[in-house]
């Protein structure tokens, strides 16, 4: 069986800065107060003839171009996504024909912000059991589109954005080391679009805090390695404060963990994707590096996967 692993990796975040100064001029509330709770200080809104799949379509190719792939080599898009073009049509249907991926079949995944992990886990079965070699995995979110902007509960939470791997057999000693999911269905009315996002804030912070701390170190247990093996995490950005419990649960010093919910605020099941892409670009992401991504989304569902970085 092949080992599964990262070969290319692209995201995007192209649109309109919006900062927490923007909203105090709309909502009751301030940069300060947002900043403290949150992390975030500004977020992007994609612009408005820019929708889902224009997104994930950028973040592919981008990934693609990283593995030197072309759209022919693609055997498989799958595009983990809460805000699609349409019900139907499937992004990954629609991204199909532009990427040239002939070859391709297309499936959306529904997993909120733990979707991207979701995505990687179904790739990894896919190319270990040699069923398909090289399989694109995009996340990408257009809250903006479900997001009442009147809501300053919600309103200054989310933004737009996409992230994408191709994923393919990878060495031995590389790739996915262990991945670990969940769900529990008796939380799912706490997160939920009902036309637009509503959120019982204080209870999935609670359910949060405690599932991204117990998956890491379920994960690692799964992979055989501890607490000490890990040389970077990155969590979903979607609050500092909880970001923050996970990074302390594996006893990890502030600059081992990725962090840009500052600059993107929370964008779903694209923001580990685009933080692994910024991270890489920093450098603070190397070759044989032990990488544990881990998310939560509404569900409520969770993820987590250790990975040793490289080809």
């Amino acid at each position: 069986m092949s080992n599964a692993g990262i070969l290319g990796i692209g995201s995007y975040t192209e649109g309109r800065e919006v900062t927490n100064f923007d909203f105090e001029k709309t909502l009751d509330t301030s940069d300060e107060w947002i900043r403290t709770r949150t992390g975030i200080e500004s977020r992007i809104f994609a612009p408005d003839d820019v929708d889902t799949s224009d997104m994930a379509y950028h973040s592919a190719k981008e990934a693609m171009d990283d593995a030197g792939l072309t759209g022919e080599d693609i055997d498989l898009i799958l595009v983990a996504t809460v805000t699609p073009d349409y019900p139907f049509p499937s992004v990954s249907a629609l991204i199909q024909t532009r990427l040239g991926a002939v070859n391709a079949a297309a499936m959306d995944i529904s997993a909120a912000c733990a979707g991207f992990i979701y995505g990687m886990s179904v790739a990894e079965q896919y190319i270990k059991t040699e069923t398909y070699k090289h399989i694109l995995v995009v996340g990408v979110e257009k809250l903006t589109k479900i997001t009442d902007m009147t809501d300053r509960n919600t309103a200054v939470l989310f933004g737009d954005g996409a992230g994408a791997v191709v994923m393919g057999p990878v060495a031995d000693d590389k790739g996915i080391l262990a991945i670990e999911l969940g769900a529990d269905g008796a939380g799912a009315m706490h997160i939920r679009q009902d036309p637009q996002m509503i959120m019982n804030g204080r209870e999935v912070f609670k359910f949060a805090v405690r599932q991204m701390g117990e998956s890491s170190l379920s994960v690692l247990k799964k992979a055989g390695l501890t607490k000490d093996d890990v040389d970077f995490l990155v969590p979903h950005q979607a609050n500092i404060r909880i970001m923050e419990a996970a990074r302390e649960r594996l006893e990890l010093p502030k600059e081992k963990m990725a962090v840009t919910v500052n600059k993107y605020g929370n964008t779903s099941s694209s923001s580990i994707p685009i933080a692994m892409v910024e991270e890489l670009k920093n450098g603070k992401i190397k070759d044989g590096d032990v990488v544990v991504l881990v998310g939560f989304g509404s569900g409520l569902v969770w993820g987590a996967a250790a990975i040793r970085w490289g080809k």
